[in-house]
């Protein structure tokens, strides 16, 4: 090997060291990038909005009972006609009404007799109310007691006879409550991040939960309550 071959190959040897060790420190930098960036807090954001129903359902029911079926059909198709004649003077629409066949049982057929059964024939009304007019309906609910007198006993009471209040403009309030329940997360993440002495970074992760919609209580079914539930993960940094 010649002189100049020979200073030719130490100094390529050189380069190449210092390309290697170069290399090194640039993976080396990058790999604690990367791994601070691992550093993560995951936080929950919870956002609720109190909303009135939209719709409301309601079953109106009553019973009545004779021992001749022709007088059966004739009262109760009489006492109908004033339950819807009464929905309408309340301000509701014929529309809005919609009238089932009556549930007619013969005692007698049922293969006994109780001697404490003083009807022979009994029938199931029932009547019901598809309206947006919540107010309304509330009010006329307190004025059921005036069927009363014309011998019509509306029941309430049972399950099966509750108004059923619906909201349905979940759409309307999806925005916000999303934009609420992000910010709420932040909050947490940031107040995380303070107490650790960090720097709260970007959002490595989102995941939005479903929202749910129930009563704000038993006596006011008609207000709902809705949440959601957000979950996110922010990267920490110094």
């Amino acid at each position: 090997m010649t002189k100049n071959n020979a200073v030719s190959a130490f100094i390529l040897g050189g380069l190449l060291c210092l390309g290697m060790v170069l290399l090194g420190n640039t993976i080396g930098d990058k790999l604690i990038k990367m791994k601070s960036m691992e550093r993560t807090v995951t936080v929950k954001g919870l956002a609720e909005k109190e909303v009135r129903a939209n719709i409301a359902i309601w079953p109106i029911r009553f019973t009545e009972v004779d021992n001749d079926l022709d007088s059966l059909y004739v009262n109760v198709q009489t006492k109908t006609d004033k339950v819807a004649a009464f929905l309408k003077q309340q301000g509701f629409d014929e529309s809005e009404i919609t009238i089932s066949l009556p549930a007619i049982d013969d005692r007698l057929a049922q293969g006994y007799s109780d001697p404490n059964v003083k009807y022979r024939y009994s029938a199931r009304v029932s009547l019901s109310l598809y309206t947006d007019k919540i107010d309304l309906l509330l009010s006329a609910r307190t004025k059921m007691l005036s069927l009363a007198k014309e011998g019509i006993a509306i029941s309430d009471q049972d399950y099966n006879s509750k108004a059923q209040f619906l909201f349905t403009k979940l759409n309307d309030v999806k925005p916000e409550m999303i934009q609420s329940a992000t910010q709420n997360a932040r909050q947490v993440a940031e107040k995380f991040a303070k107490d650790s002495d960090s720097k709260l970074g970007k959002i490595k992760k989102a995941a939005q939960g479903q929202f749910s919609i129930n009563d704000r209580d038993s006596n006011t079914s008609y207000i709902k309550k809705v949440r959601i539930v957000s979950t996110l993960t922010y990267y920490l940094n110094d």
